[in-house]
């Protein structure tokens, strides 16, 4: 079978691979769509710690059932799934603690271990998430739109809360949705103007173009930061209100300088969120299904042999793109 492949940085090749056979207690899945993230350009670039090359990418992913390895009968084959791509070892910290999606000896799909960019994969039967009434290209957005749901539940977000959500990509787009789901009132701030507009058509209330001052805003309840720079760490901490929540997703390159003194000035909670849960899962899926807007998501849809050229144009110019999706399956 294909599979694509980064082999160093800045390069790709499509490579042919054995095709995997489910093993007990595992899926055969076809590849339908899988999407491009900011960690596979962080990869392609040659700046993700976390990866050894060669790698083959991609977690967020949108499948067809093959076949089913022994002892599983809960799929059928041509159901429309996506896959929780984490692993979790079921004995650290994270893990007794009820929290595996933060396990301290993860390995998700396409970082740690080879992923997703391929015709076929095999996972086990638990990892597997039915997605009907979804179809596949948003199907492919799910897990991306989890990460943003997951801070959301972090943040312990109510009904009257002002959440404020720096980072308008793809994960901080899944957390306004979350947060105006659960009726909180949502400020979207992002020094994209487009990306601003799409927020709110998303619910967003407010709209904050953070190379501007601020002013006139109300200052925030929770505040999530999806960036990952020392700037919007700083905003996080300076703009959440006195005893509020600050939920930290953006991974930064190195080590943030920050105004701890008002950590303890304001008593704040401040949290981190890493990856999603099987609820969150269940949660995203459900929110497309009953007929949201997710198709402005996705930037562009291209073959595996375009994927080069992609990722070149998405290093060059990486404020415009949301979610690429590479289609497997030429056969829908």
């Amino acid at each position: 079978m294909k599979a694509l492949q980064i082999t160093a940085a800045g390069q790709t090749r499509i490579l042919e691979v054995p095709q995997p056979q489910p093993g007990p207690g595992e899926v055969l899945l076809r590849m339908e769509y899988v999407g491009f993230c900011g960690t596979d350009l962080s990869t392609f670039r040659g700046k993700n710690s976390m990866v050894q090359f060669p790698r083959i990418p991609g977690h967020e992913i949108a499948a067809s059932v093959v076949a089913a390895g022994l002892g599983v009968s809960a799929f059928a084959p041509g159901e429309a799934v996506t896959v929780m791509p984490y692993t979790s070892c079921g004995e650290c910290a994270s893990c007794r603690r009820g929290r595996p999606n933060a396990c301290e000896h993860n390995q998700t799909l396409g970082v740690q271990r080879d992923g997703a960019m391929a015709e076929y994969l095999c996972v086990p039967q638990d990892k597997v998430i039915p997605c009907p009434g979804v179809g596949l290209r948003e199907i492919a957005l799910i897990e991306p739109m989890c990460i943003g749901t997951h801070a959301v539940d972090r943040g312990w977000v109510e009904a009257g809360d002002t959440v404020m959500v720096i980072g308008c990509g793809m994960v901080g787009l899944g957390a306004v949705v979350a947060a105006v789901s659960r009726g909180a009132t949502v400020i979207a701030a992002d020094m994209d103007d487009e990306k601003l507009a799409l927020a709110r058509t998303l619910g967003a209330k407010y709209t904050y173009n953070s190379s501007e001052p601020w002013s006139g805003l109300p200052d925030p309840d929770v505040v999530i930061e999806a960036v990952g720079a020392p700037a919007t760490y700083r905003l996080a901490i300076e703009r959440v209100a006195f005893t509020g929540r600050v939920v930290c997703i953006g991974y930064a390159p190195a080590d943030v300088p920050l105004p701890t003194g008002l950590f303890v000035k304001k008593e704040l909670d401040i949290m981190g969120s890493r990856n999603a849960t099987p609820e969150d899962f269940a949660a995203v899926r459900d929110f497309i299904a009953g007929g949201a807007k997710v198709e402005p998501f996705i930037s562009s849809v291209i073959a595996p042999d375009q994927a080069q050229s992609a990722l070149e144009a998405w290093s060059a110019a990486p404020g415009k793109v949301f979610r690429i999706l590479v289609k497997w399956n030429t056969g829908n």
